[in-house]
């Protein structure tokens, strides 16, 4: 794979569309070293607008994308390269994210990524974890709108991460409509969390920790009240036995508004009993001692990131290779197409005016395109179009994954109507002429010989491709001919034309 030069120093910005909250962050990179220089928050509450049949409302993305477009005027001057904006927990479960996405990319004239739910947890550690010193083990956890991230790391790597569906806004809908709060609800918020931990618990308990960190807006406010209330240890950290102190305060009202929390606003002081009982139910679950809090999240571990996929940082090779490794693929051969794809795009390039992660996603879909012979040979593309849009893939958004399925799944045999048109919605036209890239390049290798692989000129309109290989060489290779023929008909049968000379 070819790598990105390292970035120079300047402006470089990251965009966390939250459940609750949607962050800015913009910083400055200083000799290798990110400064955040500004940061914006909203409360959008996305996760609240989600309606019974887990559609965003109207009036929820209307919001969204009012805070969208004042972001925009502080991105004004950060270059596109340096710019990631991601989305979360409400943007999974929404069926008409597509549809928001599109809007948000108008607003903000830059792609949108969708990140599963346990890539926002290595994210949220990577963040954290450039915040605090120290040795060991730590447990980070994070209470978002919609979603709750644990993650079990050492230094800046993260071992166990997990992203559970319990957020403080979900649960308030749930649980606590209306500011309402009484002892039963509140148990059965509390229970609901436990079920939710239930299926981690025992796993993160045996690999254990040193010291146990929360981040984001939920435990802040919760570390706030603990503090405010002399409750805390001396280095600020919340404790187990403050857990029942606020219990109790929280049950001393009947509606969470009549109750005096210093220094909270009133839409944080609504979300509380919802809070609480996820923080309640993880002290308990995880045998918590103590928790501490780092102002590291989502937004700084997109940063830092963003700063390695331009060094030798990039996480998406190494779930690449580990993909490979994993399933058995023959890594000697997805180079040669590799190798033959990189020639083809590089022909086509000034035709298309590919970009330079239009050429990582085509050489990330040649070197996994056989990844489903490890299920059968029999239809292994659509074995491999599962495994890749499936899979926990660490540095990929969903997006991304969804583009290496598509391909991958469509890089053989017939091209239906209904492959064209999920690549095409998946990432428009470029999306489908990769596809057909790297098909030409799997075929041009079908030999797997080390000598064979052809590498004709090619030409192109988009929708006529012709190749033209040396004087007589087709003739002394009647496979790939008859490959060709019949790679032909795929392309007629697709509405394109190939022809051969």
């Amino acid at each position: 794979m070819p790598r990105s030069q390292a970035l120079d120093d300047g402006l470089m910005a990251a965009v966390d569309m939250g459940s609750n909250s949607f962050h800015l962050a913009i910083a400055r990179l200083d000799h290798g070293v990110v400064r955040l220089t500004d940061s914006l928050s909203e409360k959008v509450q996305l996760a609240a607008g989600l309606d019974e049949n887990q559609q965003l409302t109207d009036e929820a993305i209307d919001r969204a994308m009012a805070c969208l477009s004042r972001f925009s005027q502080h991105l004004a001057g950060v270059e596109p390269q340096r710019l990631r904006i991601v989305g979360t927990n409400a943007l999974r479960v929404a069926r008409n994210a597509r549809r928001f996405a599109r809007a948000a990319q108008e607003v903000l004239n830059h792609p949108i990524e969708i990140i599963a739910g346990r890539e926002e947890a290595r994210l949220i550690y990577v963040g954290v974890s450039q915040t605090l010193a120290g040795q060991g083990k730590r447990l980070v956890v994070d209470i978002g709108g919609g979603s709750t991230e644990f993650i079990i790391g050492e230094r800046h790597e993260p071992l166990l991460t997990e992203s559970l569906h319990m957020g403080c806004v979900s649960y308030t809908q749930r649980f606590f409509p209306d500011g309402q709060i009484t002892e039963k609800s509140l148990n059965r918020a509390i229970t609901s969390a436990q079920q939710e931990l239930a299926s981690i618990a025992r796993a993160y308990r045996d690999m254990g920790w040193d010291s146990a960190v929360g981040s984001s807006g939920t435990i802040k406010a919760i570390r706030h009240v603990v503090n405010s209330f002399g409750w805390a240890t001396p280095e600020g950290h919340i404790p187990a036995d403050a857990i029942a102190k606020l219990r109790e305060l929280l049950l001393s009202v009947s509606d969470i508004r009549e109750l005096q929390l210093p220094g909270l606003k009133d839409d944080r002081r609504l979300l509380m009993p919802a809070g609480f009982a996820i923080v309640s139910a993880m002290f308990a679950s995880l045998h918590i001692d103590t928790l501490g809090f780092s102002e590291g999240a989502l937004r700084e571990g997109v940063l830092y990131d963003m700063l390695g996929r331009f060094g030798e940082g990039d996480i998406r090779e190494r779930s690449i290779v580990s993909l490979q490794q994993r399933y058995g693929i023959d890594g000697e051969f997805s180079t040669r197409v590799c190798n033959t794809a990189s020639e083809l795009f590089a022909q086509l390039q000034p035709v298309f005016n590919f970009s330079e992660d239009d050429l990582g996603t085509l050489l990330r879909a040649a070197q996994l395109h056989e990844i489903g012979k490890a299920i059968s040979h029999t239809g292994y593309h659509k074995h491999g179009a599962y495994l890749l849009f499936h899979a926990d893939l660490a540095g990929f958004s969903k997006p991304e994954q969804e583009a290496l399925s598509l391909m991958v799944g469509s890089h053989r045999r017939r091209l239906r109507t209904e492959n064209i048109d999920a690549l095409k919605a998946a990432g428009d036209v470029v999306l489908l002429q990769l596809t057909l890239i790297l098909r030409l390049a799997v075929l041009l290798n079908h030999s797997r010989s080390r000598d064979d692989a052809a590498l004709p000129r090619v030409r192109s309109d988009g929708q006529h491709y012709r190749l033209d290989f040396a004087k007589d060489w087709l003739k002394t290779h009647p496979l790939t001919l008859a490959d060709l023929e019949q790679e032909s008909g795929y392309f007629q049968s697709a509405g394109f034309k190939l022809t051969v000379y």
